[in-house]
């Protein structure tokens, strides 16, 4: 048996996670079929929304669902996927009950109001603490109707201790003075954080995690099982008996945790971008809200991302929809260069409650982190911090049962 403890998956929780291992004085080995950051990790719109509290299954959702699911709209199923999605689908939907919905919250943002303390421990002593940027998290919508349709989400933000403060005309454009004059309201987050290229961050912190000790192995994992309490993991390259074993694959997770007998029900939530040229016209991340779509001013140019698409994790991509937001990016910022450089597909490990699996499995050597949705980049320090505590054996900051992984 190798003492050392292995973690499977290189996105943003998987380095997390083998950090805050290695910190807490274990010799830890990350495993990735391709690189660090190579999955959704690389792709997200790079916001750190401290505090957030609003769950993906919101009352009213089914309704809100059929009309994103218009031409154009951000919202796409696959019609050949339906049948293996609609037990998730019923599960979703029962999450959105209000009494569901507002426990979910709770759970949620008592994990992400430590985001941005987590983030600013992990960063000591690295050299990625310049793509940390403190500018905020902006949403902004066009008309009354959609600002107000949105006031359940601020009461709920109020209620869990969120602050954001409401603009108006005036002051929206006091923040981002080269928008065009066509957004009345918005709300601004000013203690999120922003970083500022994803895949710099996540390569940046693997090389702190190597230049420490770590160990990175490019390995494609294709099975994980248990034999006489023992955890085995089979690569295209090697079996390997690890003492500790973390499964941080992201929407590939559960492919891997059938070998021990353990499926959550976690379904992709496959999300796009597209890469414009570098503009210096925005400051931070901005959520046009009718519309659907982020707008992050990255090092290597502005990201345009949206789209939920359910869809097999290993189903073309298809980049119409992102590609039809150029209209819509021009006329939000008309003096930016609408010039396509790259499209992207990713997949978001998303659970039915908006809740990741933070959580010793039934074997007592093999942790679970995985399925954090669109929170990813905001909760990798703070999950990280949680599967130390986890292996320790020691009492965390917060309480982990909602997160554990038998709660379906």
């Amino acid at each position: 048996m190798d003492a050392k403890i292995y973690v499977v998956g290189a996105g943003i929780i998987g380095i997390c996670c083998a950090i805050a291992l290695q910190r807490d004085g274990h010799k830890v080995v990350l495993i990735d079929k391709i690189g660090p950051g190579a999955g959704a990790s690389f792709g997200n719109a790079g916001a750190i929304v401290n505090g957030s509290c609003v769950p993906t299954a919101t009352p009213g959702i089914i309704g809100s669902a059929l009309k994103m699911l218009k031409p154009g709209g951000p919202l796409s199923i696959s019609p050949t996927y339906l049948p293996q999605l609609l037990p998730w689908l019923i599960r979703f939907s029962w999450q959105s009950r209000e009494q569901n919905y507002q426990r979910n919250a709770l759970h949620l943002v008592a994990l992400t109001k430590h985001a941005t303390n987590s983030w600013q421990k992990l960063l000591t002593n690295t050299e990625s603490v310049d793509m940390f940027k403190a500018v905020g998290w902006l949403r902004l919508f066009e008309t009354s109707q959609a600002f107000n349709a949105n006031a359940s989400s601020r009461q709920l933000m109020t209620e869990h201790g969120t602050p954001y403060q409401t603009l108006n005309f005036d002051e929206i454009y006091d923040l981002e003075p080269n928008l065009a004059r066509i957004f009345q309201h918005g709300f601004y987050q000013q203690d999120c954080h922003f970083i500022s290229n994803p895949e710099r961050m996540l390569q940046s912190l693997t090389e702190h995690f190597v230049a420490n000790g770590g160990e990175f192995k490019v390995a494609e994992v294709t099975n994980i099982k248990v034999q006489e309490q023992q955890a085995i993991i089979e690569t295209t390259d090697e079996v390997i008996y690890p003492g500790t074993l973390v499964v941080t694959a992201g929407a590939w997770s559960t492919k891997l945790t059938k070998g021990i007998n353990y499926s959550a029900p976690l379904e992709t939530e496959r999300g796009y971008h597209m890469m414009l040229p570098v503009t210096k016209a925005i400051s931070r991340p901005i959520v046009h809200a009718e519309q659907g779509f982020v707008l992050s001013p990255m090092e290597t140019g502005l990201r345009v991302t949206s789209q939920v698409e359910l869809a097999a994790v290993d189903a073309p991509a298809k980049y119409r929809k992102i590609r039809a937001l150029l209209p819509k990016v021009k006329r939000m910022l008309p003096d930016a260069e609408m010039t396509e450089q790259s499209c992207w597909m990713g997949c978001r490990p998303s659970l039915p409650d908006s809740l990741p699996i933070i959580s010793q499995s039934a074997h007592k050597n093999i942790f679970y982190a995985f399925g954090h949705q669109h929170l990813g980049m905001t909760l990798g320090p703070m999950t990280g911090e949680l599967i130390a505590d986890l292996v320790a054996a020691r009492k965390s900051k917060i309480d982990l049962t909602p997160y554990r992984a038998d709660r379906f």
